[in-house]
């Protein structure tokens, strides 16, 4: 299985080139269902869980044509209704397509996502939304069984919560739902901007895209026409190269990066000393000799972003003095916090709190990921830490990253991937 094997110690320099948003393109390629026609995308990530996605796809009968950050995608072929576990398992985006699927053939069946390592995050909000729009929701075998065979009609949802997915899929639905939906309480995320503008650009009516209330003309079940797309840089891997600026005290330019999705991790960095040049899609980010500690607290967008607070806590082990995390959108995401103090931190956790004493040294050594960002989070503190970190199950972080290793080396970090 591989690993990564980081070298600690070295400063780094130098440009890196942001890659397109993971969480932006699942959502869009998901869309592509509610059409029949082809359409291209663009700055695609090299990560495993779009290829995931796009498998999912081809297995639903649609044409696939992927080649490296492009994929052309047809899916006028589809004939299957069907997301099976085998997939869906894998990934829990692969419950994106429920929306679009319904929406266009009127039926389908997908897996249920089941649990998640940091939290279970489940997917009640959705069908109680696309109950409201008229379809018969039944749960059987493991799966979830939709239907509304004379097509989703407009109607008012309320999310009790923001959810992010949620608020994808039944923008999703509503596009070729009969009449008018609206959304109350919508997430306001980039990614879902991004979802709303390519629904627009084949016509559908979205008004108060970037709020939290969308109102949604839907098209009565007339697939769309999409025009091609481009991805928005990847706002959480931008801001984890921010945070191995800060944390080696070097001087990193990120390009290819929208400085607007990332100022929450740019304003919690300028509180701990570092200062920052920006321009229209590039960021530079200065050290201090002193990194100061942070109190943060996760909240939805425009707020600071749980898919950071990982990386910041990686950050703030070598603060001067003891920062505080609260961690408010799931329960159990900070499962990284022994695997640091395993590198040297000294990290105590008392409910949905986090605090940190920054120490003098970390301390190489043989450390797990358990999720995605806290697989980031131990890079970050191996980056620093004296002697060799190994860091196993970075399957985790390849479903996010793309060429995470190879984007360090070129910054000047001594980090290789090996198989064990």
């Amino acid at each position: 299985m591989d690993y990564l094997e980081i070298e600690g110690g070295y400063n780094l320099k130098g440009e890196v080139v942001i890659s397109g948003a993971k969480n932006a393109a699942l959502p869009i390629i998901a869309a592509t269902i509610l059409s029949d026609k082809e359409i291209t995308l663009s700055n695609l990530p090299n990560v495993v869980d779009i290829r995931t996605l796009l498998k999912l796809l081809t297995m639903l009968g649609g044409k696939v044509k992927h080649n490296n950050t492009v994929v052309s995608i047809n899916n006028g072929s589809i004939t299957s209704h069907k997301a099976v576990y085998e997939i869906v398992s894998q990934m829990r985006a692969s419950i994106l397509v429920l929306g679009p699927l319904l929406a266009r053939f009127g039926e389908c069946e997908v897996s249920l996502p089941g649990g998640c390592a940091i939290g279970q995050r489940p997917i009640d909000l959705h069908l109680k939304a696309l109950e409201s729009m008229g379809a018969t929701i039944e749960i059987k075998q493991g799966y979830v069984h939709a239907k509304a065979l004379d097509g989703l009609k407009g109607a008012k949802i309320i999310f009790d919560k923001i959810t992010v997915g949620g608020t994808e899929n039944i923008l999703m639905a509503a596009a070729l739902a009969k009449g008018t939906t609206t959304i109350i309480n919508a997430a306001r995320e980039p990614e879902i901007v991004q979802l709303c503008h390519m629904l627009q650009s084949a016509g559908v009516s979205i008004k108060g895209v970037g709020t939290s209330e969308l109102v949604i003309e839907g098209t009565n079940q007339q697939p769309l026409d999409f025009k091609e797309l481009s991805i928005i840089p990847d706002r959480i891997e931008a801001g984890t190269y921010l945070c191995a600026g800060a944390i080696t005290n070097s001087q990193i330019t990120l390009k290819n990066v929208n400085a607007e999705h990332i100022r929450a991790s740019i304003d919690k960095l300028e509180a701990m000393g570092c200062s920052f040049d920006i321009k229209d899609d590039e960021v530079t980010i200065y050290p201090t000799d002193k990194l100061k500690p942070i109190n943060i607290t996760t909240v939805e967008y425009p707020g600071f972003p749980t898919d950071m607070q990982a990386q910041f806590m990686a950050v703030a082990c070598k603060a001067k003095g003891e920062s505080l995390i609260e961690e408010r959108l799931f329960e159990n995401r900070f499962m990284h916090v022994s695997e640091l103090n395993r590198l040297g931190a000294d990290i105590w956790l008392k409910g949905n709190i986090a605090a940190i004493k920054g120490v003098e040294k970390l301390y190489g050594a043989d450390v797990m990921a358990t999720d995605l960002r806290a697989s980031s989070a131990l890079v970050l503190a191996a980056l620093v830490a004296e002697g060799t970190t190994r860091v196993r199950r970075i399957y985790h972080l390849d479903r996010g990253y793309d060429n995470l290793e190879g984007k360090l080396s070129q910054l000047g970090a001594k980090i290789v991937r090996k198989n064990s």
